[in-house]
């Protein structure tokens, strides 16, 4: 047998377990820049929101996060009477846990970037990881009532 054939089927092997690897571990580093590592410390939960909710994403949707890293279509997140619960599609879940982050430990402020108009999601009152989402993303998930339900005097949310 020639030496190149068994340099061949190495690498039929040795190429996917590689991809496979770089995958994992470039998914590992985004949920380490973005802070999604730091909030999986004390907000990692397999519960399911429940009760009146409201979603938004994946698709079509972008969440900006700290050094450059963001999300393109691939967060899910859940607007529960609870806490906001956010998890990505199963191929980016290395280092990704589902959170369940409770509505007292999120400070919610619209920015203006550029010509956009934003919200930030500061998650986490230790943690302090902002997640920056698009205005028709916090439409879709009710943030908007809910800053205005959290105003001194407003009635408290139904």
């Amino acid at each position: 047998m020639p030496v190149g054939a068994d340099i061949s089927r190495y690498a039929l092997i040795a190429g996917p377990i590689f991809f496979v690897l770089v995958w994992i571990g470039t998914s590992m580093l985004i949920a380490a820049l973005s802070g999604w590592h730091r909030l999986a410390g004390r907000f990692t939960s397999g519960a399911k929101p429940c009760g009146d909710i409201r979603t938004a994403g994946p698709w079509f949707h972008t969440v900006y996060a700290r050094y450059a890293t963001h999300y393109n279509s691939v967060i899910r997140m859940a607007a529960a009477h609870d806490a906001l619960y956010l998890s990505v599609l199963p191929l980016f879940r290395a280092g990704h846990p589902p959170l369940r982050i409770p509505w007292n430990d999120i400070r919610v402020v619209p920015v203006q970037r550029g010509l956009r108009q934003m919200m930030a999601l500061s998650l986490g009152n230790k943690e302090c990881v902002t997640f920056r989402i698009s205005m028709r993303m916090a439409r879709k998930l009710g943030l908007p009532e809910r800053m205005a339900a959290a105003l001194p005097g407003a009635p408290p949310p139904a």
